[in-house]
């Protein structure tokens, strides 16, 4: 006779209460970056649309800026941390496969009971934390998620190599995912093309952690032009994609925060999606560079604070990056 296994109750829907970031003090201009590689503060800009971005201090660890990030979306929640029933990092820079960064996180924050792991889908990997937090919280795994997109690149990246050295950078940003009477997070629209596994990776040659004196890491190495292809030709599809099943029109949008790759490539995504000049789009690479699975949450926290979209507002979230992996959804602002 087989027994009869009782389903958790969940939350009828999800919905983003609240969001923290984290910008590293030192802000590296182009000029400074130009020091090192054989470019032009005008090449950057019309590249990449990159004026400065900001690099963590040597001993500032992925764990630090991811837990930063999140003790201001827990207060700003108003959540407790023995509240919170997982805590989920999307990073691809910390340095260690195991223990997981979440798991310090969790601990870190007070959040002891709380399941904790990390997420590997670099650029794409906040995206797909909030749809698994969404899943946690409807399914009755989880009532709080802390979710965390964090990365310290700069640990990552030859500095002197022309073709990353002058976009990646370092941050953090979280949320607090929890329940909520109506539907405030659209279905995830995602996939993966691992035949272009060569476009973002982690090479066999290592370089000196900080150029001397620590652990030494694989380099992240970049084929520019061909995720710029990929980019313009597919993440316009998946947006579009996203918006339907979430049966919103581009001119019911207040804001678009697509991963902050290139500017270029949010352009392109602006023109193909025929978005209203109404719609707020986040150009936070400008000031911040490309951090990753930590470039939306940032750009979500800049534009909400200065105004730009507004709280309780409907936008169109998408990551993409190295896999090369994307996920996209519509949201209501915290």
């Amino acid at each position: 006779m087989s027994a009869t296994i009782q389903s958790p109750a969940g939350a009828a829907f999800a919905r983003i209460l609240s969001i923290g970031s984290y910008r590293p003090e030192r802000v590296v201009t182009n000029a400074e970056v130009c020091e090192r590689i054989d470019s032009t503060d005008e090449w950057i800009r019309e590249r990449s649309g990159i004026v400065e971005r900001r690099y963590a201090a040597p001993d500032e660890s992925v764990v630090d800026m991811a837990v930063s990030a999140a003790e201001k979306a827990l207060a700003s929640a108003g959540i407790s941390a023995d509240q919170v029933g997982f805590v989920l990092v999307a990073t691809v820079t910390h340095p260690y496969p195991t223990p997981s960064a979440s798991a310090e996180v969790a601990y870190r924050l007070g959040a002891t009971n709380a399941g904790a792991t990390d997420i590997s889908s670099a650029c794409a990997g906040f995206c797909y934390g909030l749809a698994m937090a969404q899943d946690m919280v409807r399914g009755g795994s989880a009532m709080y998620v802390v979710l965390v997109g964090v990365e310290k690149l700069t640990d990552w990246i030859d500095l002197h190599d022309r073709s990353t050295g002058f976009i990646f950078a370092d941050g953090a940003g979280a949320v607090v995912v929890g329940p909520s009477d109506e539907a405030a997070i659209g279905p995830v629209v995602w996939g993966s093309d691992g035949s272009q596994l060569d476009a973002i990776s982690m090479t066999q040659s290592l370089i000196d952690y900080r150029d001397n004196g620590g652990p030494r890491f694989p380099t992240l190495v970049m084929k520019g032009q061909q995720v710029f292809r990929w980019a313009v030709s597919k993440m316009a599809v998946a947006s579009q994609e996203a918006l339907d099943r979430a049966g919103v029109t581009a001119d019911q949008l207040d804001a678009f925060i697509p991963h902050q790759a290139n500017m270029r490539i949010t352009d392109a995504m602006i023109r193909a999606l025929h978005l209203p000049e109404h719609v707020a789009v986040a150009r936070d690479i400008e000031t911040t560079g490309n951090t990753s699975a930590a470039s939306v949450p940032i750009a979500m926290d800049r534009m909400l604070s200065t105004g730009e979209a507004p709280h309780g507002g409907t936008a169109l979230l998408i990551g993409f990056g190295a896999g090369l992996a994307y996920a996209a959804q519509v949201v209501t602002l915290p």
